[in-house]
């Protein structure tokens, strides 16, 4: 549909004339301003000199001064007037010179000449909105009436316009978006789908409140209709936002998006991840368009740094296996798909070993060997993780009873726990449970938690952790240096082992400055009380110097591969085993 232009003559009469209205044209979906007169101009704030800008804010983001619980209400009612037809008449809140004003919006249809249906609205404003303060006297009718509107509102769901930003809503983007693909193709050019989700947004709602958290993402909804417009985005749920556009633009909105956030402050940001579909193939529907942006955005799930991800194909591949693995975790632990595989840690002084850690390892009868990158961050963005590792936890109890029972000596077995399982059960209290009943020591068992899993809510993990340590297991740190690390952790968190990331070892025949900062970090730990595990160890030149430089223990294929407990067993009947550290100690397996 073309839009309606009017004679200079006729423009210039009505864009001079003092009463309030503007003309206005539902296209592709959008509401255009054709026609805004200097009454309305004046009403709404905008200067003689910012006519251009009234008709950009008007096309772009008409309600971008409205009050906030207007929002829905009113891209609502103008949605069912432009596609039903009827009378508009809207009674809202209007941000005016610094103060909420009362607009009266009412509008009708005409039709032109030539069959193109205009909407005209007429606007009046009521004086100052005042908040209620308990006074619904007489001589306050019209508050009342728009008191009165708001609460019938709240009766009513939203299916045009999101409640909290105003933006639309996912099922009147998608029409939006299908016909703006359409125009952006007539013009040569290839559309474009984003997909924006904040890493860390429920952690930052405990923090700081639900209302911190619905300002935080109104004030993103406002930055993406600046930088594309009303029209062109919607939240689709929680903290998740899309928006179309043309490719070029696409690249260029997500870039400032991520360079405006990195510059906010440190106790106000939340790592933005940005999907990237460029919508080429005109086979797929609008909503498998979306769909591609978010598999792209999803892609980068648990990285702590903003970034874009632009889709490929691969990704496709990845969503099905994920779907795959969270349908069948439960049938993979129950029929024995996934095992627990032991690769034993070294003390350095004597060479033997003195701890092991609990790896899983998923052999699936249809997909063959899943890799743990594959299977673990499918289950910890499904939030059931927790499964997977209550059965390691499981399958380490039995191991130690067995190992003790065919007369070796059992040493403290390190489990891997997630971020995802302190918060979907109470990980602490299970752990310990299934300890207790077994009759095990609670010290031979040490509990591994990535680095990573501290930055998103570091207050809370170090109650967590000092639950386990007063229980009496022992809390080792895992990946350190692997991109978060800050020495005062250390200082707020009372670890008993920091195992170093194994990049730094990977590094250490690039020069001296991976050796550097290796040996630093090795004598921190020691000044603390804490012991220090160095993983990825595969020469003996790493050994030699990781043992000069007093690292307590070491891990990696130097010494052995993960293995399974029969192989462990076969491994002592042969007599090629590494030996346990002490073997003469007694062991500490069973709890008073």
């Amino acid at each position: 549909m073309e839009k309606y232009s009017y004679s200079k003559e006729e423009l210039n009469f009505i864009e001079n004339s003092m009463i309030p209205f503007g003309i206005y044209q539902f296209i592709n979906k959008r509401v255009v301003a054709i026609a805004l007169s200097r009454g309305l101009m004046k009403l709404m704030g905008f200067s003689e000199s910012e006519v251009r800008n009234a008709y950009e804010q008007m096309d772009n983001n008409m309600y971008r001064n409205a009050h906030p619980d207007d929002l829905a209400a009113l891209g609502d009612s103008a949605y069912r007037f432009a596609t039903e037809g009827g009378v508009y008449d809207v009674i809202y809140r209007v941000m005016i010179n610094g103060e909420y004003r009362i607009i009266h919006s009412y509008g009708q249809h005409i039709y032109k000449e030539d069959g193109t249906r205009l909407a005209f609205v007429w606007y009046s404003d009521h004086g100052s909105y005042v908040e209620d303060n308990g006074n619904d006297g007489e001589g306050n009718e019209l508050f009342s009436i728009l008191k009165n509107g708001l609460a019938e509102r709240s009766f009513h769901v939203k299916v045009g316009h999101d409640y909290l930003t105003g933006l639309p809503s996912m099922s009147y983007f998608l029409e939006l978006a299908e016909a703006g693909c359409r125009e952006i193709r007539k013009k040569g050019k290839t559309p474009a789908i984003l997909f924006m989700d904040f890493e860390g947004m429920k952690v930052y709602n405990q923090k700081r409140g639900l209302e911190d958290g619905d300002r935080f993402l109104r004030v993103f909804a406002d930055k993406i209709i600046a930088l594309l417009s009303h029209e062109n985005c919607s939240r689709f749920s929680a903290d998740h936002f899309c928006a179309y556009t043309d490719e070029e633009k696409a690249k260029e909105v997500a870039e400032k998006l991520i360079k405006n956030n990195d510059r906010q402050d440190a106790e106000d940001k939340l790592p933005l991840r940005i999907g990237l579909y460029i919508y080429s193939d005109e086979s797929i529907t609008i909503s498998g368009a979306c769909d591609r942006a978010k598999i792209a955005c999803n892609s980068g799930r648990n990285n702590y740094a903003s970034r874009i991800y632009l889709f490929e194909n691969s990704m496709m591949t990845y969503i099905e296996n994920k779907q795959y693995i969270v349908e069948n975790i439960d049938k993979a632990i129950n029929q024995g798909w996934i095992q627990v595989y032991y690769q034993p840690i070294i003390k350095t002084a004597t060479g033997k070993v003195c701890h092991e850690e609990a790896l899983a390892r998923w052999v699936d009868p249809v997909k063959g060997f899943l890799s743990p990158a594959e299977f673990i961050p499918a289950l910890e963005e499904s939030n059931s993780i927790y499964k997977l590792d209550l059965f390691v936890v499981e399958s380490v109890i039995k191991k130690m009873k067995e190992q003790a029972a065919n007369g070796l000596k059992v040493v403290t077995q390190s489990v891997n726990l997630s971020r995802s399982d302190f918060y979907t059960c109470d990980i602490v209290e299970e752990i310990r449970k299934r300890v207790d009943e077994a009759g095990i020591h609670r010290k031979m068992l040490a509990i591994e938690i990535t680095e990573s899993s501290l930055a998103d809510d570091l207050d809370y993990m170090i109650k967590e952790i000092y639950r386990l340590k007063e229980l009496g297991f022992y809390v080792w740190m895992d990946d350190y240096g692997s991109g978060y690390s800050s020495p005062s952790i250390l200082a707020r968190v009372p670890f008993d082992c920091i195992k170093i990331d194994m990049l730094f070892v990977r590094q250490l025949d690039e020069g001296d400055k991976p050796r550097i900062i290796l040996t630093q970090i090795v004598k921190m730990a020691k000044a603390l009380g804490i012991d220090t595990i160095a993983e990825g160890v595969e020469t003996k030149e790493q050994v030699d110097f990781l043992s000069d430089i007093g690292c307590t223990m070491l891990q990696g294929f130097y010494f052995s591969k993960a293995i399974s407990f029969p192989d462990i067993l076969e491994r002592y009947r042969k007599g090629i085993q590494i030996g346990f550290d002490n073997p003469g100690e007694p062991v500490m397996l069973l709890a008073n």
